[in-house]
């Protein structure tokens, strides 16, 4: 048995075998090397989350919500397959809109783990784990509230400044389950979820700097395959090792892509003259309110939302013409 102590959800007791043996196996202990932002978190412009801290949070928050040891498991490897630099992997293969490389490598990548064998010794087939969409509460289509969506959500806001500890814990307050679905039992709350979601996305998920990094890192990272100094073998390590191996190269593209990884390159919006085009996944929700025993989405409640939320995503959408402009 353990205490856990998480920053969103404060100290967890867990006993059960199968949840403790899967924290301490290889592939999760390999998620606290790597960030949740990838590399805007590796070189200081948002806070160093671990993909482990959001798999436990998961998994915390549907255990908070009373969901079966099945759902809680799921919850906790969701995010297993991540690569290193987390999402900016997506941008190497061309997957930047959907996001979804980690889901799509996720039986490939778990097969060759301890993972297949640790759920066998406690009577699980692993193979159960591998579609999230079979957990309700964990997994739900955009734009609905799920346990993956709130808890990387949560734990960002606060790491960038956008919600308080007492904030957060009014929003969990507010959280229930109707129908086999996370919902609100308050629209207040529903509406700060769904303002304060659009704000950490343009704060960091989709914002212009964030944005433009992660296409650089990418384009190292596609030199760095081009001329065999990584491999796709490397996708699979850590954040640290994976940035000091791409520094392990003369190379004159590298040597002209590495420096411009950096807090001080900046990015204006330019259709004439461009660097590149890059367009990136936008994030809301849209907060389901139990009324009356009925679940409905906030966007039918509050219509200054629903604008709020067009309005958002409408200015947010297709391929953004970035140019660099200074690099100190």
């Amino acid at each position: 048995m353990i205490h856990y102590d998480d920053t969103v959800y404060g100290k967890i007791q867990i006993s059960e075998p199968v949840l403790l043996d899967l924290m301490t196996s290889n592939a999760m202990q390999r998620l606290q090397g790597v960030l949740q932002h990838g590399i805007s978190a590796l070189i200081g412009i948002t806070e160093p989350i671990t993909r482990f801290e959001h798999c436990v949070g998961a998994m915390l928050l549907v255990r908070r919500l009373d969901g079966s040891l099945p759902e809680q498991i799921a919850a906790l490897l969701h995010d297993v397959s991540h690569t290193a630099f987390s999402h900016v992997i997506d941008y190497v293969v061309e997957g930047h809109d959907s996001q979804s490389y980690h889901d799509e490598m996720k039986e490939a990548y778990l097969v060759g783990t301890d993972i297949p064998g640790i759920l066998q010794r406690h009577g699980f087939d692993w193979r159960n784990f591998l579609h999230e969409a079979d957990y309700p509460l964990l997994e739900q289509p955009s734009p609905r509230l799920c346990a993956d969506r709130i808890d990387y959500f949560l734990r960002d806001a606060q790491g960038l400044g956008l919600a308080t500890v007492v904030s957060i814990q009014n929003a969990l307050s507010h959280l229930i389950v109707t129908d086999g679905r996370i919902a609100t039992d308050d629209i207040e709350a529903a509406r700060w979820l769904g303002d304060t979601f659009m704000a950490a996305d343009d704060a960091s998920w989709a914002n212009f700097r964030e944005v433009g990094i992660y296409e650089v890192t990418a384009q190292a990272i596609r030199r760095g395959l081009h001329i065999g100094l990584i491999t796709e073998a490397d996708f699979w390590t850590t954040d640290e090792p994976f940035w000091r191996k791409l520094h392990r190269s003369d190379d004159a593209e590298l040597q002209r892509l590495l420096p411009l990884i950096s807090p001080e390159t900046e990015f204006v919006w330019d259709e004439e003259n461009p660097t590149f085009w890059v367009s990136t996944k936008l994030r809301s929700i849209d907060p389901d309110v139990a009324v009356n025993g009925r679940l409905a989405p906030l966007s039918t409640l509050d219509p200054a939302f629903a604008a709020r939320r067009t309005a958002y995503l409408t200015a947010k959408q297709g391929k953004w013409p970035m140019r660099i402009v200074n690099h100190s």
